[in-house]
């Protein structure tokens, strides 16, 4: 049996789950975006699950409505779903590009509470300072472990 042609894939996959995250970032419900879009929020969990492909232009309204560049939908998108194909450009292979994301880890109600909590704070040095202590932190953890001893490296 052959897949159809214009059939949903990973990368409509992945789109819908960068949809998914950045619409319960802000905390916007399925019938509310759909309703901003003129859509159902059917479609909208049809889109966020990857079931169905988002058009160009559709995309471009999503990314209206959700404030966020197009390529934001497209951003830490797992190499295993795009294979080198004959004619391609070679470039680094993600796993060297600095501080690249897991998927995964963007759809952490974590991740999702920390972004809030950090564009709660409205003073812009209170939030520059923030970023600057979570570096200096994530450095040195990373530098020495999680108990504070040198890691093995």
């Amino acid at each position: 049996m052959s897949k159809k042609k214009n059939a949903a894939n990973q990368i409509d996959a992945h789109v819908g789950s960068r949809v998914r995250s950045r619409r319960v970032l802000l905390g916007l419900s399925q019938e509310k975006l759909g309703g901003a879009l003129g859509l159902t929020f059917q479609q909208i969990q049809k889109y966020e699950r990857g079931a169905n492909r988002i058009g160009a232009s559709r995309l471009f309204d999503l990314s209206r409505a959700l404030d966020v560049p197009v390529s934001y939908f497209f951003d830490a998108i797992s190499p295993e779903i795009v294979p080198a194909r004959p004619g391609t450009i070679e470039t680094k292979p993600a796993s060297t590009r600095k501080n690249m994301l897991e998927p995964d880890i963007l759809s952490n109600r974590e991740t999702t509470e920390l972004v809030r909590a950090y564009y709660a704070v409205t003073d812009g040095e209170v939030r520059r300072r923030t970023i600057e202590f979570l570096r200096i932190l994530g450095e040195r953890v990373g530098a020495e472990g999680m108990d504070g001893t040198p890691s093995e490296g």
